[in-house]
């Protein structure tokens, strides 16, 4: 699962090369796709690659310049070298996205995880009561984190997680309930923790009436850990880490206070002059209340712990103040057959029927008012883990992680690199300020969440714009398969990038307006999609449109689809960047840290995660 780890000096080596690439051509990375008439992009492009790239099929351009892993290339024209050496390039640097040894498919449909090929909706090997609530890529996701927390809880001793960013606690409840270990999550929205303890209750009603079905195999079952504990907080990327652990320390009744509220929100972001409305079903915890991967959310586009693990699995979060007697949790629950079971050194399938271990902790009951205190906390150990933790959020727990000598081990999967604060943009646009309710005592700050390591901070033109990072958040994956079936969703940037030229003309001080999501504007005519977005921005709906000018613009949006796969060629250069500056702080400090990529990344696309233990001299927990 993980990839061979790099030396010191090749993780130097390889920050020099991406820096040096992306400077390079920053010119693409930094451009706004809904400026490529506006601002005449695609002559910025040199002339040998306009002639190459200029007539090319989506197809083509998946087959010649996306897909890494394309066998045979067939090229229309001759390229030039400087063409090929960027795709090379671009290739040959990044972290992959496929675990070592997979391949993905080369036919044009996505492969679903084999684990929902017999229902789209549920995974086969995560138990019905953890999929209740969550959506497939959640489910997909909480399993597979879940199993390698787990065994990073195994390797370090500890059988407590914390959870940062545990939203409606999917994963916690997975950790707990499903794997044994002893959870608490923390997160800041209080609507969230609500829903958590809502679905804690759900699910040990549940328990209870599953408990009468298996009575006869009862003496093979284990408990579950204990119930886990929800705390409201604001991970503050200014406070110490023992003002972490204080936050940890509140008790249910700091969140008891808060009622369950709606689960959805409406949430807008700025985005350089440019808002964008986003519109989803919360499902996982964020810092920022972030509803979803900003993979998903494409603005300018309107839219060593060798040891740790070789194969795994994952879970999300939970509440405390519930008294766990009987049932004990029967593992037939935790896993769907086949199951995964840990021999003590990988996490091998076992055949049908059998009943796995499901977790340590013997413990079958929690007194109502237990507390993960800071107290506690002093004499007892850790490990950290953050879900799609976004933003400065990420760097935040690392640093905890490196400070903190209670935390024993991390997981680490990022989200959201553009809301990532920068000495050229210390605010940057959409993060959120922190809830009312929290104010713990914040140190000044001289960090930030780029660059967290002194060797890229020292590399001349290291610096990554908002658009270089929010452009690293981009479904790779989604836009080949786009791509491969000539998908009518690929018009729409063409569509925003035409609506601009107009906007400009009649508001030249007006830059990347907003005009919000239209829905379905691939399946509208041109004249209808700017009669919808034009009142959006002020300007009348039939506003008299040139049909020539239109057309024209229309007619090159193969040239569109080319530049905006330029730029998502770059994309996983700048998230490879971002998260080996991330391995070299922890290097500097002393931890080894490895990288692997843990989920489907068609399912789940910023699917990298970051693991580091500490040594294994210190006081189990």
């Amino acid at each position: 699962m993980f990839f061979a780890p790099l030396s010191e000096q090749e993780q130097k080596d390889l920050a020099k090369s991406l820096v040096l690439l992306l400077s390079k051509y920053k010119y693409i990375s930094d451009s706004y796709i809904i400026e490529f008439f506006s601002e005449n992009l695609w002559e910025t492009l040199p002339v040998g690659w306009q002639k190459a790239l200029g007539d090319l099929s989506p197809p083509q351009i998946a087959q010649l310049l996306l897909d890494r892993d394309a066998k045979k290339r067939i090229y229309p024209s001759v390229w030039p070298l400087s063409l090929l050496a960027l795709r090379a390039t671009s290739h040959a640097l990044v972290f992959p996205r496929m675990p070592p040894g997979h391949r993905a498919p080369d036919h044009v449909a996505p492969v679903k995880p084999e684990e929902f090929l017999s229902n789209s909706s549920q995974s086969s090997l995560l138990g019905h009561i953890f999929r209740k609530h969550v959506k497939p890529k959640k489910q997909h996701e909480i399993r597979k984190l879940g199993l390698m927390v787990k065994q990073l809880c195994d390797q370090t001793h500890c059988s407590s997680v914390v959870d940062v960013g545990s939203g409606q606690g999917h994963l916690t409840r997975f950790l707990s309930f499903g794997l044994g270990l002893d959870v608490t999550g923390i997160e800041a929205d209080t609507n969230l923790v609500s829903m958590a303890s809502i679905f804690d209750q759900q699910l040990l009603s549940t328990l209870a009436k599953e408990r009468q079905k298996v009575l006869f195999i009862i003496m093979l079952l284990h408990s579950p850990g204990p119930a886990p504990r929800h705390v409201v907080g604001w991970v503050s990327p200014r406070a110490t880490w023992q003002v972490f652990l204080q936050q940890l320390g509140r008790r249910e009744k700091d969140s008891e206070s808060y009622p369950a509220g709606p689960c959805q929100k409406r949430q807008r972001v700025l985005v350089s002059g440019q808002e964008c409305e986003l519109e989803k079903d919360i499902d996982h915890g964020s810092q920022h209340f972030c509803t979803e991967e900003c993979s998903f959310v494409a603005c300018a586009t309107e839219q060593p712990a060798a040891t740790v693990l070789q194969q795994c699995d994952a879970g999300n979060s939970s509440q405390s103040n519930i008294v766990i007697t009987q049932p004990q949790l029967p593992n037939a629950f935790v896993l769907n057959h086949p199951y995964k079971v840990d021999n003590g050194n990988t996490m091998k399938e076992s055949p049908v029927g059998e009943i796995p271990s499901a977790g340590t902790r013997q413990d079958s009951a929690i007194h109502p008012n237990s507390s993960f205190g800071i107290k506690e906390a002093s004499s007892s150990n850790f490990v950290l883990t953050g879900l799609h933790a976004c933003g400065d959020l990420s760097a935040t727990l690392l640093r905890h992680f490196a400070n903190c000598p209670y935390i024993q081990g991390i997981t680490s999967v990022a989200c959201c690199y553009m809301k990532i604060t920068t000495m050229e943009n210390p605010m940057p646009p959409g993060v959120m300020s922190p809830p009312l309710f929290d104010h713990p005592k914040e140190e000044s700050l001289s960090e930030y969440g780029y660059p967290m390591s002194e060797w890229v901070r020292g590399l001349p033109r290291h610096q990554l714009s908002y658009k270089a990072r929010e452009g690293a958040c981009h479904a790779l994956e989604d836009y080949l398969h786009r791509l491969r079936e000539e998908s009518g969703l690929l018009k729409t940037h063409c569509y925003r990038a035409a609506l601009e030229s107009i906007i400009r003309a009649e508001k030249p001080h007006l830059r990347r307006a907003s005009i919000q999501t239209i829905k379905k504007a691939h399946m509208l005519s041109f004249a209808e999609y700017a009669r919808l977005g034009l009142p959006r921005v002020g300007l009348p709906g039939d506003l008299p449109i040139d049909p020539v000018h239109v057309g024209t613009m229309l007619k090159q949006q193969d040239r569109v689809i080319v530049f905006f796969s330029l730029a998502l060629l770059l994309a996983p250069v700048v998230e490879t960047l971002l998260l080996l500056d991330r391995m070299l702080f922890l290097q500097e400090r002393g931890f080894q840290s490895q990288l692997a990529p843990l989920f489907d990344p068609a399912l789940s696309p910023r699917n990298l995660v970051l693991v580091a233990v500490k040594k294994a001299d210190e006081e189990a927990c």
